[in-house]
């Protein structure tokens, strides 16, 4: 007992030496050689004092930063789901077409998208903390765009802006719920986008309420929403500058196993299909919901959004669930549930009454939203390290798709009608049959 007393003494660099110390017989101190044979036994409690030195404190801690990021995401898309849910106002003001409300939606994915995965891998090698708060800064300048827009020319460059703020923003903040998990991945991811998805679902009413009946320049009031995600974000900065870049990496030492070069090839392959089923099925309705059901059940706008706030409210659930489910059962398991699951309701809505619609709405948004923070920390888990070029990946990927997807269905809701594009998209979720070819990853 002497000698243990003796390493509970020293400072924690003095005892990982002592430790090292006993394990090489010749310098072990030869005033107590009768301890000698049982140096095997003493290094299990030995490591005890470092335990609570760096798990208890921090635990805590994380869960205020999870929640912080998840906060500030729901802001950040609160202020983004403004512009599909006003596109109704705009395309009566502006005399578009459905071309033109697509390619508004295009300008704005592709800007987030394109520029995402770029940001990730430049930050994996220099951190840039405060990018968190000038992204949404960014943000800010395009609202105030928006509601004094008075062209259509005005109005894409405003969706541009706002779209740098998102690139900016998602692959940091995911790489600081990252930092704050714990280890447990799938659950800080999917709460982290849980946020988002309320913020996607909030979004739309505020605009029902406060920009539909007051016009354009009522946009202008979701400035004091990006005014207050910027002062979320500086204080989770503050944060990371702090604690986040030492517990990034001890992550990224030991984030997965990792794949070969040619299975990281196959998995970005099929995680691509599987996104473009989800985003481009997700995009016909998160994009165009509103213009169907007025088609086709001829409700006012007013009315078609409290339905599309039903739809993203579903999204949001559905992500809060899979993200502690895939920590539970394994990503690829999930994924499966995700698509297959979700394949009888798409089939089945474009035949539905209006309340058949509303709970097959709900349905598909609970299940097929479920993958999103599966896909995202399999494909972590795939290439270890890389933390924050995966995550500015698969959002770039997902605004993108969705950026293309939007046009491509304006397009086509022009040529055939906005109910014949719902019978179309019905059939996306059959290639999560995909799935089958995703290479199998195991978590650190």
């Amino acid at each position: 007992m002497q000698r243990w007393s003796y390493a509970v003494a020293l400072p924690s660099h003095r005892r990982s030496a002592t430790r090292r110390q006993r394990r090489i017989p010749p310098t072990a101190p030869r005033s107590m050689p009768s301890m000698t044979p049982q140096t095997p036994t003493p290094p299990a409690p030995a490591a005890i004092p470092d335990a609570p030195a760096s798990a208890p404190a921090p635990q805590g801690f994380a869960i205020r930063i999870v929640g912080a990021a998840a906060f500030a995401h729901l802001l950040n898309d609160m202020i983004q789901a403004v512009l599909p849910a006003v596109y109704p106002m705009f395309k009566s003001e502006f005399q578009l077409s459905f071309g033109q409300i697509g390619v508004i939606a295009l300008v704005y994915q592709i800007t987030a998208s394109l520029l995402q995965p770029w940001v990730g891998m430049y930050t994996d090698k220099r951190p840039l903390p405060y990018l968190l708060p000038s992204g949404m800064i960014a943000t800010f300048i395009g609202i105030a765009m928006m509601a004094m827009a008075g062209s259509y020319d005005m109005l894409l460059l405003a969706a541009a802006v706002v779209g740098i703020g998102s690139a900016t923003f998602h692959p940091e903040a995911s790489r600081v719920a990252r930092m704050a998990s714990g280890g447990r991945f799938g659950t800080a991811q999917s709460t982290f986008q849980v946020g988002g998805n309320t913020g996607s679902a909030i979004g739309p009413l505020l605009a029902a309420a406060v920009v539909i009946p007051h016009g354009q320049r009522a946009i202008a009031w979701f400035l004091l929403i990006a005014a207050l995600a910027i002062t979320v974000l500086f204080r989770l900065t503050g944060w990371t500058v702090r604690h986040g870049q030492a517990k990034m990496s001890s992550l990224a030492r030991n984030p997965g196993t990792g794949l070969s070069r040619g299975k990281v090839v196959q998995a970005i392959a099929v995680i691509s299909v599987l996104m473009f089923a989800k985003f481009v099925y997700i995009a016909s309705i998160t994009n165009y919901f509103t213009f169907y059901l007025i088609d086709r059940f001829h409700l006012s706008v007013q009315q078609s959004q409290m339905y599309l706030f039903i739809f993203l409210a579903s999204i949001a659930l559905g992500t809060f669930i899979g993200g502690p489910v895939g920590d539970r059962i394994g990503r690829k398991a999930v994924i499966w549930i995700s698509f297959l699951g979700v394949a009888p309701f798409a089939l089945a809505l474009p035949y539905a009454n209006l309340m058949g619609t509303a709970v097959l709405a709900v349905a598909v948004g609970l299940v097929m939203s479920s993958a999103f923070a599966a896909l995202v920390v399999y494909a972590q888990e795939a290439v270890p390290g890389r933390v924050g070029m995966v995550s500015g990946l698969m959002f770039g990927l997902m605004f993108g798709i969705g950026g293309l997807g939007a046009a491509g269905l304006g397009k086509l809701a022009d040529v055939h009608g906005i109910v014949w594009v719902y019978h179309f998209t019905s059939f996306l979720p059959l290639l999560g049959l995909a799935t089958a070819f995703l290479p199998r990853t195991r978590s650190a």
